[in-house]
């Protein structure tokens, strides 16, 4: 069975970009979301397995949403998205839960060895 995943990012162009990455490599992307509120919406709903998650995003930002989304979905595993210079904001998201981050601009082998990663643990 395919792995599931929720991509949230609010820049449609880094959804796009991931989303094309994941199918190609035969994950099911389940759902996207532009905020954090929108993903804890769609992480209650669709139970990912795994949920890519962006730090700089508007309305709720992606270390705000975190606790939020692992309360209404304790299985998924969260990847943080972040850009270059955003490393303590990836320390607190990992120290809140996440189980590992990638960084823009997304390089494949890196988004579907993180997957790998969080899926082995």
């Amino acid at each position: 069975m395919a792995i599931r995943v929720l991509i949230v990012d609010d820049a449609i162009f880094m959804r796009t970009v991931l989303k094309k990455m994941l199918t190609e490599e035969n994950f099911e992307v389940c759902g996207e979301a532009n905020n954090g509120k929108e993903a804890i919406k769609k992480a209650k709903e669709l139970k990912p397995d795994v949920i890519t998650l962006d730090i700089t995003m508007p309305e709720m930002d992606g270390v705000t949403a975190l606790p939020q989304i692992l309360e209404v979905c304790p299985s998924s595993k969260v990847i943080m998205c972040s850009a270059m210079g955003q490393q303590p904001m990836v320390i607190d998201a990992i120290k809140n839960g996440a189980k590992d981050f990638i960084v823009k601009p997304f390089q494949k082998t890196r988004v579907i060895q993180a997957i790998e990663n969080v899926m082995s643990m």
